[in-house]
This record gives C-alpha cells, structure tokens and sequence, in this order.
C-alpha cells in the first residue's frame, strides 16, 4: 500500500504558495496572463493620461465615426452608466465630440477630434510596441491560434 503523502505546508517565511490545483484550470492561466498585460498596458497609457477603458472607447470612436453611446456600450461590453463616465471624461479633455442624432433627439453621436486622433494615434502605437514586447516569444501562428481560443471562449460565454 503507498503511503499517503500530506499536503505540503505554506511556509509563512516565503512566497511561495501550491497553486497546482488552480494550475490545471486554463481561467486561472488566462486571468494571470491578463494581469501581467493590464499592468504593463496601464504603464504603456500613463504618458497619454488614458486608462484601458478610455483607450478603448477612444479607438471605437476613432475607428467607427459617427457611433451612438449605446452602440459603444454595447461594443465595449459595458453598462450605459459606465460609459458616461467615460465618455464625460474623453469630452471633458476635448479628445472627441458628443453631436445629436438628427433622426432621434435623445441619442449622440460620437466623433474625435483633431487633438483625439493625434493622442490615439500615438497611444497606438505605444500599445502595438507593448503587445509585441510581451509576445515576443509567440510566432504569428501561436498568436492567431491564441486569438481563435479566446474568441471561441467569449463565444460560447455569449451563448449561456
């Protein structure tokens, strides 16, 4: 008969901790890979005074003008409330526009600015150099493969 090892003792003089169980769990990789980047990405949008979240909505309004508050919402994966904050802080810095919707008086419309696009288009560039610093050791296929995963992830989340 084996004898029945005991669990190992979390030593209270170091750091370290058996995460072994957790370890098989693929969320438990996801959510510690997605610390590592939101940190270094927080440090990348410092010097632009941008945030993940503004960052984020600054792009979509970048790249999709004309988008209402509640498509970018929606687009964000957040609550209308939420963007508010959000989008008053990004009009507050003139960095875009809230313009009425002709055809229906209570939505906007969301353009960028002149100043907007200039900080985007620089803080784009500084995320593309923090991404590929960090995933430097992935090749494209790696990456792409990487990118379906996630997205089936979010998919069959979506579903339930």
């Amino acid at each position: 008969m084996k004898p029945v090892s005991k669990p190992r003792q979390a030593n209270p003089e170091t750091s370290w901790v058996d995460d072994a169980t957790l370890r098989q769990l693929m969320g438990y990789h996801m959510k510690r890979a997605f610390n590592v980047i939101q940190a270094d990405l927080a440090a990348t949008l410092k010097p632009f005074d941008l945030r993940m979240l503004t960052y984020t909505a600054l792009v979509l309004i970048k790249d999709n003008p004309g988008l209402r508050q509640s498509q970018l919402a929606d687009a964000m994966d957040i609550e209308r409330p939420n963007l508010v904050v959000i989008i008053d802080e990004l009009e507050r810095r003139e960095l875009i526009v809230r313009e009425r919707v002709s055809t229906d008086r209570r939505a906007y419309a969301l353009q960028v600015t002149m100043a907007g696009r200039q900080l985007c288009e620089q803080a784009e560039t500084a995320v593309l150099l923090h991404e590929n610093r960090l995933l430097e050791n992935l090749d494209e296929e790696t990456r792409a493969v990487m990118i379906a995963g996630m997205h089936l992830v979010e998919k069959n989340g979506k579903k339930g």
